[in-house]
């Protein structure tokens, strides 16, 4: 059974980098436990230490292999790391298929590493709120990297973008042509681009297409319009551990250049600002939610569903205090 959330306590145990106190936070977050938000605010001052990492690209790209693997490189240099691994909520059970923690099961018992599946939840950019939650708990524990690795299947994953520092789109030879890639949307939020498995036929020719892409793009994609930073291409072998130091050097450098161009604060501020939205949604939701559970729907029987949702909108802001209109 899971103990009753008393924020300010674990908030001090999750600060003082507790690993059970992290699980239990992420767990009340997920489940919506009353108190969870007064959690977050405890932790706020707490949050900016952590550089986090977006970890996207198609089914197949080896996604989950590249993490681990630049988990490792980060834990040869002493840097903790915390994974948070998003899997599209299944439709008929509600849960995630959780394949990625199968597959980074070897990094579990690591010391300095922390992983946590969690599943979507229907969310159109494969981040729900609870989950960019989780990544600041996890800031605020005092992990030097938070890895967001999430499925990306086109414009409903652009949301990574919003919830890193930096965002590394993974792609394979077999990827597809190039324009095929363009139009899936994940080439509007590459920092940078990996082609993994790239001792496979094609790992040239898709990187010249990448750039190509790129200049086609340049001027219209939200990225790439950013005057000084051109989004780099680094090949990798994850498998074999190939190409995964480059990567974690041009992270680094992609961080530097954010910093350098103030870039950083603002992306910084979007994600705040982001997130009080999600919260305000959030709070929309359970509110309207808890209205239709209460009210006598019956007594609306005839009208038009425009006009009963018309009616309890009303009575809800009604409820709020605000004014019908």
């Amino acid at each position: 059974m899971s103990r009753d959330l008393v924020p300010a306590e674990l908030a001090e145990r999750i600060a003082a980098g507790e690993p059970l106190a992290l699980a239990q936070g992420i767990t009340h977050v997920e489940n919506e436990t009353p108190g969870f938000e007064a959690l977050l605010e405890e932790l706020d001052a707490r949050l900016g230490r952590a550089r986090r990492i977006g970890v996207t690209g198609p089914p197949g790209a080896g996604k989950s292999t590249l993490t681990a693997e630049l988990t490792r490189h980060y834990r040869a240099g002493d840097l903790t790391v915390g994974i948070i691994a998003v899997d599209p909520t299944s439709p008929f059970t509600g849960g995630a298929l959780l394949g990625d923690r199968i597959r980074m099961n070897e990094l579990t018992t690591e010391p300095g590493v922390f992983i946590r599946s969690m599943a979507s939840r229907g969310s159109l950019g494969g981040l729900a709120t609870a989950t960019r939650e989780a990544a600041d708990l996890m800031d605020a524990a005092g992990y030097d990297r938070v890895i967001l690795e999430t499925l990306g299947v086109g414009q409903s994953e652009l949301d990574i973008a919003a919830s890193a520092d930096t965002t590394a789109v993974v792609l394979v030879p077999e990827s597809g042509d190039g324009i095929q890639a363009m139009k899936a949307g994940l080439m509007e939020v590459a920092d940078l681009f990996v082609i993994n498995k790239s001792d496979r036929p094609g790992a040239d020719r898709l990187e010249k297409e990448i750039a190509i892409m790129m200049s086609i793009r340049e001027g219209t994609a939200r990225r790439t319009t950013e005057a000084g930073w051109k989004p780099p291409i680094v090949q990798t072998v994850a498998s074999a551990g190939e190409g995964v130091s480059e990567l974690s050097d041009r992270l680094d450098r992609h961080f530097e250049w954010l910093t350098e161009t103030d870039r950083l604060d603002a992306r910084r501020a979007e994600r705040r600002l982001g997130r009080a939205r999600a919260a305000l949604l959030r709070r929309a939701q359970r509110d309207a939610e808890r209205i239709w559970r209460t009210e006598d729907l019956e007594s609306l029987d005839g009208d038009t569903p425009y006009g009963v949702a018309r009616t309890l909108h009303a009575r809800m802001r009604g409820d709020a205090g605000g004014a019908v209109g």
